[in-house]
């Protein structure tokens, strides 16, 4: 599968691209995942940090038995709770995706269906 990243200008500073072209592959998508508690069970309320840590873990869980790598992601939308996590949120897939950066959406929201939670992603990925 061959994937090109267009890299636009001012969207690397924000950790996304703004298109991913693809050619071959096939897809899978991924449903909402979140990180309100951590492997052990444990709540991670009110950490957005450990949140987003946790959901990106659980995504690479639902992709390994998908025979992907979070690196196989093209695009993700990411539901917050509030705006102000969009920098943490950034610092982040920074840090997982390096500079090659999914095409993405952030979008507030004003709740989810357990108060706990901080964030939701879903997204596409194309793997070989």
């Amino acid at each position: 599968m061959k994937k090109t990243f267009v890299r636009g200008t001012w969207q690397q500073s924000r950790a996304f691209s703004p298109a991913i072209v693809t050619e071959g592959g096939r897809i899978v998508w991924i449903a909402g995942h979140t990180g309100q508690k951590d492997q052990d069970g444990k709540s991670l309320a009110g950490d957005f940090g450990a949140q987003t840590y946790q959901t990106f873990r659980n995504i690479e869980a639902t992709l390994q038995e998908a025979g992907a790598t979070l690196k196989d992601i093209v695009t993700m939308t990411v539901f917050l709770t509030d705006p102000r996590h969009t920098t943490r949120m950034t610092e982040i897939r920074t840090e997982i995706f390096g500079s090659d950066f999914p095409a993405s959406a952030a979008i507030t929201v004003t709740g989810f269906a357990d108060p706990a939670m901080l964030i939701e992603i879903q997204g596409i990925a194309v793997i070989e």
